[in-house]
């Protein structure tokens, strides 16, 4: 696959992104902070060492507007100036994003400019409004989502959104670090097989 577009997140294993109340100062909602303590080793030649650096060789970043905002608009900047395009549903013509971002409005055009900018690197996906509106349009890869053994119970959940119809996914790597477990899926097309 070229160019594969990537959602990578960190989950806790009840389903949740964050902990309940995200806000600006809260971004990660209460307790939510516990799905990134394997980032202590991303300097680590390990497992989480590896999912850390493979996501910073990404070639662009498309990120939900929501997720965006929360991170203070990353200072224009997620990381190596790759471009950084923000689904939304409206974009102010006043309100110009800093840095390597910019507003897309249609989900087909912000993969294919993301396509575009990235090369033969992968795409980088942030947020769960992106992740689910990249799933109901049949645009999104792979999923690499960090499994933290937590139930956070209450909070934002990644997957609430998909509409009608199950998503097929195949395992295509497992990676088993300090305190989580890294799964790669693909997501599986009509006429692939299953299981």
């Amino acid at each position: 696959m070229n160019t594969p577009i990537r959602l990578y997140m960190a989950m806790s294993l009840d389903g949740y992104i964050a902990g309940p109340d995200d806000r600006p100062g809260q971004e990660l909602g209460a307790g939510g902070g516990r799905l990134f303590t394997w980032l202590d080793d991303r300097e680590t030649d390990g497992p989480d060492g590896q999912v850390h650096r493979e996501a910073l060789s990404t070639g662009a970043v498309i990120s939900g507007r929501r997720t965006f905002e929360l991170a203070g608009r990353w200072k224009g900047d997620h990381h190596d100036g790759v471009p950084i395009l923000v689904l939304t549903h409206h974009a102010d013509a006043d309100d110009v994003p800093p840095g390597h971002a910019r507003f897309v409005t249609g989900v087909e055009e912000c993969v294919r400019q993301a396509r575009d900018a990235a090369g033969d690197r992968p795409v980088m996906v942030h947020g769960a409004g992106a992740a689910q509106a990249l799933l109901r349009a049949g645009l999104l890869d792979e999923m690499d989502i960090q499994l933290v053994p937590v139930l956070l119970g209450d909070g934002r959940r990644l997957f609430e959104h998909l509409g009608a119809g199950p998503v097929e996914l195949a395992l295509v790597r497992r990676l088993d670090g300090r305190d989580v477990t890294h799964l790669r899926y693909r997501v599986l097309r009509a006429g692939d097989a299953v299981g």
